[in-house]
Formats: C-alpha cells, structure tokens, sequence
C-alpha cells in the first residue's frame, strides 16, 4: 500500500515543520527531502515529535519527575488523548537557556506538528505513536538513573540506545514497508537490523559527545568495558591521559563499528530502485563512519567539536554514497575501505542488540 500525504492540515503546517527541521536536526533536514513524496511529511514529522521528546529530555531546568510528567503528557498529546495548548504553555515556560531558540520555538508550535501528525493514515499514526511512546517513557526512566558515573554494563547500554534510537530504526522500517510491497516482502530480515541502524548512529553521538554529556551530570558510556581495563568512569576527566580510558574506548568503538555494519546490511536490503530511501539512510550511516575514524585517531579530545567531521567531508559522503546508491558491492567495498583500522570487538564483548517489545 502506498502512503499518503496528510490531508487534514494546513500547507502552512507542512511548511513550518520542514522550516523548524533545519534548525533542531539539521542532518535530517539534508536527507528527508531525498525520500519519495509519500515518505517526506511522516518521516519528518517522526523527527520532529522525537525534537520536542528530547528537549524534555535535555532540559537542565527540569528535575526527573518533571520530565517524567511531561513525557506522559507528550505521549497523550501525540495520541489525541490530551489538549496539545497547555501542553506546550506550560512546557515552554519552564524552557530554560540550556534549549535552544529554535527548540523553544517547536515546543511552543507543538499543536501545528500534532495536526500534521493527525492527517496521516490510522497505520502511520500507529507507528508514530508507538516511537513516542517508547522513547519518552524510556528516556524518562534513564533521566532518573542519570550519572557520571555512567551505565551499568553493555545490556543497559543497548537498551537505552533501543529507547532513544533502535525505536526510530523500527518506526522507520514500519513506514518504509508501508510504502512498498517490494520492502515489506523483506519485513523481518528488516526489522532484525533495524534497532542496530539507529543504534550505530546513537553510539558514535555517545562517544562523540561524552564530554558535553558530562557537563550536563550524564555518562553514557558502560562501566563494565571500563572495569575490564582497569578504569573507573568516575575518575574521567577531561584532557588528562588516562591509563585504560583509551582502551575501553577503542572496545565501545568496535562495539559501534559492528552495529554500523549491520545499519549497511539494512541498506542493502533495500530495493537498488529505492534510490531515495536508499540516500536517506545511507547519508547519516557514512557521516557516522567519518565520525567514528576521528574519535578512534584521537582518543584524547575533549569536546566533540574536535572529532566533528568537516563540511567538505559531509559533501564527499554525500557525492560518493549517491553515486554508488545503487551497487550493493560498491557500497560494501566502501564500507570496509573506511572502517578499515577499526578495531574489532573482543570476543567477550556483548554486542547484542536490546529488542523492545512490538
């Protein structure tokens, strides 16, 4: 069956959810437009309610049981069983600094994104509502826990990457199937990837961002890759060389190559003709890669402005993944051109994916 566009709102609506992308996740803005004209409005409305979903979630100025609160409201709004207005006032007026303009502008246009949302078909709604539902109540339940000391072990790892990515990997996949019977002929072998290709992107943000989330009282890395090196992520600090540190690094960085791996093996299960759809995943996955490399070369860094790749990377990701959108074996040479020098995981290593409940 073929998705829709919305009938129910306003072009106007449309039109502000595509403007406010460009300023909340500007990587999604790039690659939404190359999805077909069925798949664009859904696909940027999902990441538009997952922005407002992490503004509660980022937002210094409100204590866990506030998130938690608000995320349960969220959840209710985006399901059409709560008044989006108060919702948003009252969110909005706790908003500190800490968020953005261009944060505090969706959360305050929150209704215009929720009328797009209740334009699309019922199975689209279903797929929506299920992401929201997932990871506010999850990325709530982690903001409880939250502490530099990090993550217990690997298992909850996964499975706060499940809650505030892998879920993303899985609405998406919904949707895709949606839209093509040639994609949902391939249904499961999809969905057994899926969590690893938001998990992959998710990975490489945690790593690259370890310093930032710090700062904020966050560590999402896992202890246990840092135990078996002989540190204690309660004695990280930045720019001070760290016996350990490096090597429980490179382990979550292998660790990260493997799900980026698997995120290519999703691509690849994609019709060659879907050369949109294909562009869509393959833009972030290559970025991701670059990332990768840099935090792997530089263990050292303290912010992750110093492993951001650069704007001419992005346009050669962008050029060389178009060109060889369509060839399966391009695409692997690629792959394991650039990730060579990555290390592999150790054998003890739990690379297992953490699978929600559909």
């Amino acid at each position: 069956m073929t998705a829709s566009s919305p009938t129910g709102p306003a072009q106007s609506d449309l039109a502000y959810q595509s403007e406010i992308l460009l300023g909340v996740s500007r990587t999604f803005a790039l690659n939404i437009p190359q999805l077909p004209g069925p798949l664009r409005d859904v696909v940027g409305n999902v990441y538009a309610l997952c922005r407002i979903a992490d503004t509660i979630e980022d937002e210094p100025a409100l204590s866990p049981a506030q998130k938690q609160a608000f995320s349960e409201r969220f959840i209710d709004v985006v399901a059409g069983r709560a008044e989006v207005a108060p919702f948003s006032r009252e969110l909005g007026a706790l908003l500190s600094s800490s968020s953005t303009e261009r944060e505090q502008d969706l959360v305050a246009n929150t209704a215009r994104v929720v009328r797009v949302t209740m334009g699309f078909r019922a199975v689209q709604r279903r797929a929506i509502e299920r992401c929201v539902r997932v990871m506010s109540r999850g990325m709530a339940e982690f903001q409880q826990s939250a502490t530099p000391d990090g993550l217990e072990d690997i298992p909850h790892l996964n499975r706060y990457c499940y809650h505030v990515a892998g879920v993303v990997g899985e609405t998406l996949t919904d949707l895709f199937c949606d839209y093509s019977a040639d994609i949902g002929r391939r249904r499961d072998e999809l969905f057994a990837l899926s969590i690893s290709f938001g998990q992959g992107l998710q990975m490489v943000n945690i790593l690259k961002d370890i310093w930032e989330d710090r700062r904020r009282g966050a560590c999402w890395l896992p202890r246990d890759v840092f135990r078996t090196t002989g540190f204690e992520l309660r004695s990280l600090s930045a720019g001070q060389p760290a016996p350990g540190f490096a090597d429980g690094l490179s382990e979550l960085v292998a660790i990260t190559r493997r799900h980026l791996a698997d995120a290519l093996r999703f691509v690849l299960m994609l019709p060659p003709g879907e050369t949109g759809i294909r562009r869509f995943c393959l833009w972030p996955l290559g970025m991701a890669v670059l990332t990768l490399r840099r935090i792997h070369a530089t263990p050292a860094f303290r912010s992750g402005h110093e492993v951001k790749i650069s704007r001419r990377s992005v346009r050669a990701v962008i050029a060389v993944t178009s060109a060889l959108v369509r060839s399966n074996v391009g695409l692997r040479l690629l792959f394991g051109g650039l990730t060579r020098g990555l290390p592999a995981p150790r054998g003890q290593s739990d690379t297992r994916r953490y699978s929600g409940n559909r």
